[in-house]
């Protein structure tokens, strides 16, 4: 009935269309440019130089070219997908005298029956090029909507030979979507409505807005055009849109079916038609009551054991003939096998990769395959045939062209025809196997030799064999409807259950819920980045996609920036206040991004450069504003610097150092000259700035300059938005928890008690509740209604230990997590079939239970459920028990401990724990370098728990691969002179690599080998060299496809990977040289021989440090180290005298050959003074030396004890690492004993700290 609610909603509405006419909406990408080469065939191609997939357009390696024998020439290319062709665009082949001058296009959904395509007044042809690098472009009158396209060239140039580059121009072609074109709207809805059920439809409409209803489903969407009037023809059909003048003939195919209750604005059509009111008449056959045939149809319900088995009545022609109708999700599936007459021949009948697959098998070793159909797993109804006849078998599915197989001999079916599936150990016929899984779906109208085959004989066992069938029903459900997966992820199926495709999306996860951005720029800074462009997400799995913003972590705060579209000073001239200026501003992100970064900042501010001559800001004659700028919310704001929105004043004003005190600002003084009234505008509620509007400058002399800086903001308000709970009975209360369909919870907590509840939120059954169950134990339990389930994870050290801890619960429709720090993910996979919604109705209950039993004591930071974060500072202030933030040294958002470094507390202060870190020092601050020479390497290996274990379940390690993402952290300096040069390697056991090197003329190359056939992404950011015998730090950061990569402070580059592929079983990382890398690129390798001579400093590849390790732990398994490996301090010395960014070094050059310039021209009187002055500071400096000299050989001294010391416990701490990792029995003892220096402090004293 899909075609009664589509036809009807084209008639009465009048602003549906199912002509989607594809030139009125943004359907015009290429399509050509991504394919891959098996995409490209034809039919034939003069050299190996001219091959199909060379044909893309503007590609200067050649282009397609035909032999010259070749009667029929034809190039095809295969979209991948159905898409909606709207244009074609041509070229000759590059460099040649080789194009073609007229082609005709052909186009096919199965790349076996082709079709021309016409444009609109029957022309066929189409014009071609008359050069080889012109550009031909034709866009279609019409649409094509096809997957494979095929050109054919009819003309070419007389003087060369066939010589084509091509384009396609459209977009995909899903008819599921909403799409607009002007003055109509089309909108689909509803699945499976084919089912011989009766299916209910409602459409509703109210000035724009429309609401169509089909069953239980609802679409919500708005009609274009500028009048809310629906002018209607003066005629409403139903069932049919009739041709005017032509009884009996209709535009498109009519309804065929039964219609009941069938109302247009409360008056009832059947019941007028019945009565035979002139007003309704019918055309063709139209009856008023309901008699379709019924169908029977059977379901095949296991993949594994379900089969049908028929006995194969004899034909009175010979051979054999079967038909039937049959409908699935799943990709694979046997539908037909039987045993010949012929032994051992066979032939089976399957769906194989989407296609219907036709085998013959003459022998255990010999087949022959013909193959139709495209996405025949589509879930609607496919009818299939196949025949025995003249030593043919023909396979024949809908109306597509047969496919057949020559026989040798003359051959019958044997006694049984298996549908579905074969029986596991058949005596009756052995060789019938499932060659992947068993057929899972519908099957109706099979007939064997022209006989209809009854099911209920079958199911009343008078006839054939079955198993795992349920007859009389198709038990098809559409899984995709509605969609579940979020973020525009695109939902797919199989006959249990549905997949969600989230590339492109920013998002990840089983239903495309988790953003793959961090919230921040402070929470890529305690993730190890540094300065970069970053994507963030500030509402995590919320609403709000991610935006690019720059994260500047050169001071203590974090800045994120933003900009926008007129950073540069703009002058204003000839304004007035009638016709003011007006400059609106876009920025890059949208206007919600910026509320959720404003809000979820500590400050923001935005300064605002404003230069004038002659030109007011306000009246000096009633203080009206003659200028002013409008805040995010659309209000206009009149002040121009600070924070105080009430105050029509500039920053002179506030600062009272105006240049005429009678006036709030310098520009009001109305002077000819340039006066400036530059502010900072730091009222966060109001930023951004979205628009200026400058209204004083159209007097002679009159003008303005004005600049209007980036967004900036620092600190993220909910990273240490904290409670503490001191009685088991408190507890803060919020709202219902809205997750029905899909929550995610994440928390920080310490705490020195067994137990306790962090959240809970309860229903009349449902409930979600995440605790610590005992000391080592978190636990994340719910019921939606199928039973309570729960998930655990235990530590092998207690949580109870005052430290912070990291936990993660996530409930979806298709599973649930729990991550608990570091600790390996825990899953469960959702019931396919059962109940999906989370229904609660009671408060949020946070740090305790409804029951004031059982209640969290301790502190609780960063609670963000579903992307939103919750305030429990300001919830806390009001609620007894418990008190806003959290005591404590490690509590806070200054960063105690650096470059990774973990803050431990302790009874007597706290500790840095610099076990992830590669730096050293009480702080995690103090470089660890190492002195390689040619022969030296040092090679770290990962090995179990780490990676191996990750991936022994296949299930386990989809999940952990989704959760985590593809996501690699690098960070070093080096200093050498050498090049080519390894710098660092990164292999895994499936034979991918990362390498650094330093090319032959110095420059800096990342290798990134993702996929073994495939050709490595590479990377050049700068071609200068950067072995120069300075220290250059670099810092490497991917996150799925995009790379980020810093060269000390002055270059940042952005680079896309062809994948987002994740490191595979990570095997080992080399510094120095490589011995072996068969798998690495010819260049990699020359480098890799090479090895590297110089300094490599403070190295880290996500949380491994390999110099730490090689210097400290040089017995362990995990590290081998070869050659000569020298402790060095020179990462220290090089950062002191010879690290400078590449800019510091053209503007010292630039600086002394000015200076240079300058002294030339000074004269002889000049000159004698500065020799004075010279002899005089030169007898100075050589007194202050000899006393820096004295202090510095004592520092020396002094340090060198300090080194000892130091260098004393980092040995002892990374063999206790060592044998944290080497022996996992002895992991609880050893876990926190690290790298830790202890900072002497005194504690508070407080009763609530005993918790805490």
């Amino acid at each position: 009935m899909s075609s009664l609610a589509i036809a009807f909603i084209l008639t009465v509405l009048g602003v549906v269309s199912a002509a989607l006419a594809a030139s009125h909406y943004n359907c015009d990408g290429p399509l050509v440019s991504n394919l891959p080469q098996a995409s490209f065939q034809s039919s034939s191609q003069s050299s190996i130089s001219n091959v199909p997939h060379f044909s893309k357009l503007n590609r200067r390696d050649g282009g397609w070219s035909p032999k010259v024998t070749d009667r029929q020439p034809w190039l095809q290319l295969d979209l991948r997908d159905r898409m909606e062709v709207t244009a074609v665009a041509t070229q000759g082949r590059y460099g040649s005298s080789d194009w073609v001058s007229g082609y005709l296009l052909l186009f096919s959904d199965t790349g076996l029956a082709w079709k021309q395509y016409r444009q609109e007044d029957g022309v066929g042809r189409f014009v071609g090029n008359v050069n080889a690098d012109g550009v031909v472009h034709h866009k279609f009158s019409h649409s094509i909507r096809s997957r494979f396209l095929r050109f054919v060239p009819l003309d070419w140039n007389p003087s060369g030979w066939v010589g084509l580059r091509v384009e396609v121009y459209g977009c995909v072609y899903n008819d599921t979507r909403l799409r607009f074109s002007s003055g109509r709207v089309a909108v689909t809805l509803g699945s499976l409505l084919d089912d011989q059920h009766w299916h209910s439809v409602l459409i509703e409409r109210f000035n724009k807005q429309v609401n169509l209803t089909v069953d239980t489903h609802t679409q919500h969407f708005r009609t274009k055009g500028e009048g809310d009037s629906l002018e209607v023809d003066y005629e409403l059909s139903f069932g049919g849109i009739p041709l005017p003048g032509k009884p009996g003939t209709f535009l498109r195919k009519n309804f065929h079916g039964c219609i009941e209750n069938l109302y247009y604005n409360g008056i009832n059509i059947i019941d007028l038609a019945k009565r035979r009111k002139p007003q309704i008449y019918s055309v063709g056959n139209v009856t008023f009551s309901c008699s379709q045939p019924q169908l029977v149809s059977t379901t095949f319900l296991s993949s594994s054991s379900s089969f049908l088995s028929l006995a194969a009545t004899p034909s009175a022609s010979g051979g054999f003939m079967v038909r039937f109708q049959f409908r699935t999700w799943n990709p694979d599936g046997l539908l037909l096998s039987t045993q010949l007459s012929l032994e051992p021949q066979r032939l089976e009948l399957q769906i194989s990769n989407s296609r219907l697959r036709l085998t013959h098998h003459t022998s255990a070793q010999q087949k022959e395959e013909v193959s139709t159909g495209h996405r025949v797993n589509d879930g609607l109804w496919h009818s299939v045939s196949l025949s025995s006849r003249s030593l043919q078998v023909t396979m024949t599915l809908d109306n597509e062209p047969s496919s057949t197989i020559e026989l040798a001999d003359h051959m019958d079916a044997g006694d049984n025809l298996y549908f579905g599936g074969c029986p596991s150990l058949s005596p009756a016929d052995p060789g019938c196997e499932n060659p992947t899984l068993a057929f899972q779906g519908c099957m109706r109208l099979i007939s064997i030799n022209s006989q209809p085959m009854d099911l209920n004989q079958v199911q009343q066992g008078r006839l054939g064999n079955y198993k795992e069938l349920q007859f009389d029903t198709c038990g098809i459900h559409d899984r995709c409807l509605p969609n579940f997966c979020e973020h525009g992820g695109q939902c797919s199926q199989s006959w249990n259950t549905f997949y969600c495709d989230c590339s492109g999306t920013g998002y990840t996860g089983a239903t495309c819920h988790n953003s793959i951005y961090e919230a921040s720029c402070e929470a890529y800074r305690l993730t190890g980045s540094s300065s970069g462009y970053f994507s963030i997400d500030p509402d995590g799995s919320g609403p709000l996609g991610a935006t690019q913003v720059y994260c500047n972590m050169t001071e203590d705060k974090v800045w994120t920036v933003v900009t926008h579209n007129s950073t540069d000073p703009v002058r204003v001239q000839g304004s007035t206040l009638q016709k003011p200026y007006i400059m609106k501003f876009n920025y890059s992100a949208s206007p919600e991004q910026l509320m959720a970064l404003v809000a979820g900042s500590e400050q923001c501010q935005q300064e605002v450069v404003y230069s004038c001559r002659k030109s007011r800001l306000f009246n000096t004659w009633d203080g009206s504003p003659l200028s002013w700028w409008v805040d995010q919310g659309g209000e206009r704001r009149t002040y121009w610097g600070g924070f105080l929105p009430g105050v029509q004043q500039c920053s002179c004003s506030l600062e009272e150092n105006c240049m005429d005190m009678n006036y709030f600002c310098n520009c009001d003084a109305d002077t000819d000259s340039w006066a400036n009234d530059t502010g900072v505008l730091s009222y966060k509620e109001h930023l951004p700035v979205s628009e200026i509007v400058i209204g004083d400058t159209n007097r002679t002399g009159s003008e303005a300059l004005y600049r209007i800086g980036p967004l900036r903001c620092y600190g993220d308000k909910s990273v240490w938005n904290a409670a503490s709970f001191y009685q088991e009975s408190s507890y803060l209360h919020f709202p219902t928890l809205q997750a029905e369909l899909s929550a995610d919870i994440s928390f920080y907590f310490k705490t020195s008690v067994p137990s306790g509840v962090f959240l809970e939120d309860l229903g009349l059954k449902d409930f979600i509740r995440v605790e610590l169950s005992s000391p080592s134990v978190v636990t994340f339990s719910f019921d939606v209604g199928n039973g309570g389930v729960v998930l655990a994870v235990k530590s092998h050290v207690p949580l109870n230990d005052r430290q912070w801890h990291y936990v993660r619960a996530e409930r979806n429709v298709k599973e649930a997590s729990l991550q608990v720090d570091q600790l390996p993910l825990r899953f469960l996979e959702a019931l396919s079939d059962g109940h999906l919604r989370l229904r609660l109705n009671s408060q949020l209950f946070v740090g305790g239970t409804a029951a004031r039993q059982r209640g969290f004591m301790g502190c609780i930071r960063t609670l963000n459920i579903n992307g939103m974060t919750f305030n429990l500072e300001e919830r806390a202030k009001m609620t007894p028990g418990v008190s806003a933030g959290c005591p404590g040294h490690c509590s806070g958002s200054s960063s105690l401990c650096h470059n990774r470094g973990r803050c431990i507390e302790k009874n007597s202060g706290y500790v840095c724990d610099c076990s992830q870190s590669a730096y050293g020092g009480p702080s995690c601050k103090e470089e660890v370098s190492v002195s390689f020479d040619r022969e030296s390497s040092v090679t770290y290996t990962f090995q179990e728990p780490f990676s191996v274990m990750q991936n022994r379940s296949s299930q386990a390690s989809r999940v952990y691969r989704e959760s985590t993402r593809a996501r690699e952290n690098m960070a070093f300096s080096f200093m050498t002179t050498q090049s080519p040069a390894m710098l660092l390697t990164v292999s895994t056991f499936s034979q991918q690599y990362i390498a650094v090197i330093l090319a032959l003329n110095g420059s800096l190359q990342i290798w990134y080998r993702l996929h073994v056939y495939r050709k490595p992404d590479v990377f050049s950011p700068s071609p200068s060299s950067l072995a120069d015998g300075r220290l250059h730090r670099i810092r490497i950061h991917r996150q799925g496809k995009d790379v980020y990569l810093q060269i000390d402070q002055d270059i940042h580059r952005k680079y896309t990977l062809s994948s987002d592929a994740e490191l595979i079983l990570i095997r080992s990382l080399t510094l120095g040289k490589v011995i072996g890398g068969e798998n690495f690129d010819e260049e990699v390798m020359q480098a890799g021989s090479k090895g590297f001579i110089g300094c490599l400093s403070s190295v880290q590849f996500n949380h491994v440090a390999p110099l730490k390790a090689a210097l400290l732990n040089r017995g362990s398994s995990l590290v081998s180290v070869r050659g000569h490996l020298v402790e060095s301090n020179c990462g220290v010395l090089a950062d002191s005298t010879t690290s400078h960014p590449l800019s510091d070094q053209a503007a010292k050059a630039n600086k002394d050959k000015e200076q240079h310039g300058n002294d030339t021209r000074h004269d002889s009187a000049v000159i004698g003074g500065v020799v004075t002055a010279v002899v005089f500071i030169t007898l100075c400096v050589v007194a202050v030396m000899t006393r820096f000299l004295y202090q510095h050989r004592q520092a020396q001294r002094d340090a060198s004890i300090k080194e000892k010391e130091h260098r004393h416990n980092l040995e002892t701490a990374y063999r206790r690492e060592a044998a944290y990792q080497a022996e996992p029995a002895y992991r609880a003892e050893s876990a926190y004993r690290t790298e830790l220096h202890l900072h002497d402090s005194a504690t508070l004293r407080d009763n609530r700290e005993y918790y805490i």
